[in-house]
C-alpha cells in the first residue's frame, strides 16, 4: 500500500471561527497516542483545510518513524484583511489562543510553523493560560518552554543535514558534493552551514526573489545579508555570483544534492524532469508531490522525504511534551543530547529507507512506516 492509497480519516477536525474575535482556520488531529497529539501552527493567505490535514498526517508519520509516543496534529490560520500585521496580528493570536484553549489543555500541543513566530506562540499560550510545564499525569518540566526550546532552533537543519550526509555516504559518494539549497529561511541557512562545515560546496541558494549561484558561495556572508524571513539582500551580495529570477531556476544548477527547504510542492510532476541532482532531501513539509517522488525514483535519483529528514523541531518539542528528554542535564549538555537523538533517528531511518528502496520495487516509505508501526506496537505491549 502506498502513502497515496492510505485513506484513514483524521481523529477529528476542528473548524476555527473565533472566540471573541475574527478568525478562520482549522486544527486537524490526525492521530492520538495516550490522548496526546502535537504539531505546528501555520498562517498563510492560502492555507486550506486539506493542506492542514496533509501536514497533520505528516506529523503522524514523523512521530511513528521516530518512535515517539505521541500523535500528529496541525493548525492552520488564514491570513487575511491585515490580520498578519501589527496590533491586528496580536489580536489574531489572542483570538486563536482563546479558541484553541480546550485543545491545548486537553493534550493537543500546538507549536509554530510557517508564518508563526515564537512571539506569536507566547501570545496564544498566554491567552489560553497554557503552560507546557504542567500536565495531569506527567511530571512537571523543571524549566519554562522558551528556555528549553529556543536553543534548539537549528535542530531541524541539523537533522536535514544529517539525512543528506547519510544518503551521500550510503551511496558511496566520497568526494565533496555540490549543494543547492532551495529556501534560505532558518532551516535552509542551518543546512547550508552544516554541510559547508563538513567540506561540501554550496553552489546555489534560492529565496522568494530567485536563485543565487556561483562555483562556491560563502554561506556565512549570505547568512549575514539575509533577513529573518529568508530574503537575501541583493544589494549586499558577494561579487561574482549569478542571479536568476525564474521561480525554480534552482533546478537548472549542476549539483549532486538538492535540499528543498521552502514551500510545499516545490518539486512537481511538471518540473521533476529538470532535476540534475542525484540526491534530494526534503527540509520542508510536503516539499514534493507524490507524482514528483515517483519520477525521481524512476530516474534513478534518491529522495529522502521530510517525514524522515525534517523532524528536528517537531522531535525536540515532542521529547519535552512526552517527558523523554533528560531535564536534569545542564543546558548545553541537554542541547547536545537532543541534537544527538535527532541525528541518530534521522541516520537510522535514512539508511533503512535507502536499503528498502534498493531491494524492493514498492514504496520504500510505506514499507518503513509499516516496520516502525510494528516496532512501536511491540514496545507498548
Amino acid at each position: 500500500m502506498t502513502l497515496a492509497e492510505e485513506n484513514e480519516r483524521p481523529a477529528f477536525t476542528t473548524h476555527l471561527n473565533g472566540s471573541g474575535g475574527t478568525l478562520r482556520g482549522w486544527v486537524v488531529v490526525d492521530t492520538l497516542v495516550d490522548g496526546l497529539a502535537m504539531g505546528g501552527t501555520r498562517m498563510t493567505g492560502a492555507v486550506t483545510e486539506e493542506e492542514v490535514a496533509g501536514l497533520a498526517r505528516d506529523m503522524t508519520h514523523k512521530f511513528t518513524l521516530a518512535r515517539l509516543p505521541i500523535g500528529g496534529a496541525k493548525a492552520g490560520i488564514v491570513a487575511a484583511d491585515g490580520n498578519d500585521r501589527g496590533d491586528a496580528r496580536e489580536e489574531t493570536f489572542r483570538t486563536f489562543g482563546r479558541t484553541v484553549k480546550p485543545l491545548l489543555h486537553g493534550g493537543i500541543h500546538l507549536g509554530i510553523d510557517m508564518g508563526v513566530t515564537p512571539a506569536d506562540r507566547a501570545v496564544f499560550f498566554a491567552e489560553a493560560g497554557y503552560d507546557p510545564r504542567f500536565r495531569l499525569g506527567a511530571p512537571d518540566m523543571p524549566i519554562d518552554w522558551r528556555t528549553y526550546y529556543e536553543p534548539l532552533i537549528d535542530a531541524t537543519g541539523h537533522g536535514v543535514g544529517t539525512a543528506a550526509l547519510t544518503a551521500l555516504e550510503a551511496r558511496g559518494s566520497s568526494r565533496p558534493a555540490r549543494v543547492v539549497v532551495q529556501g534560505f529561511g532558518a532551516v535552509g541557512r542551518a543546512v547550508a552551514a552544516f554541510l559547508e562545515e563538513r567540506g561540501h560546496t554550496v553552489v546555489a541558494v534560492a529565496d522568494v526573489e530567485g536563485t543565487i549561484s556561483a562555483d562556491r558561495l560563502p554561506v556565512a556572508d549570505l547568512i549575514a545579508v539575509t533577513d529573518v524571513h529568508g530574503r537575501i539582500d541583493r544589494t549586499r551580495l558577494p561579487q561574482h555570483v549569478t542571479l536568476s529570477t525564474g521561480p525554480d531556476a534552482w533546478l537548472d544548477v549542476d549539483a549532486d544534492l538538492l535540499v528543498l527547504a521552502a514551500q510545499k510542492h516545490a518539486l512537481t510532476e511538471e518540473n521533476a524532469h529538470r532535476l540534475r541532482a542525484r540526491f534530494v532531501v526534503e527540509g520542508a513539509n510536503l516539499a514534493s508531490t507524490d507524482a514528483a517522488r515517483q519520477k525521481v525514483a524512476a530516474s534513478g535519483a534518491h529522495l529522502v522525504p521530510g517525514v524522515i529528514a525534517n523532524i528536528g523541531g517537531a522531535a525536540s518539542a515532542a521529547l519535552a511534551v512526552t517527558r523523554v528528554v533528560p531535564f536534569d542535564l545542564e543546558a548545553e549538555a541537554r542541547k547536545t543530547w537532543v541534537f544527538d537523538w535527532v541525528a541518530d533517528r534521522v541516520r537510522t531511518n535514512t539508511r533503512d529507507l535507502l536499503e528498502i528502496a534498493e531491494g524492493s520495487p514498492g514504496d520504500p516509505l510505506a514499507e518503513l512506516l509499516a516496520v516502525r508501526r510494528a516496532e512501536r506496537a511491540a514496545e507498548r505491549r
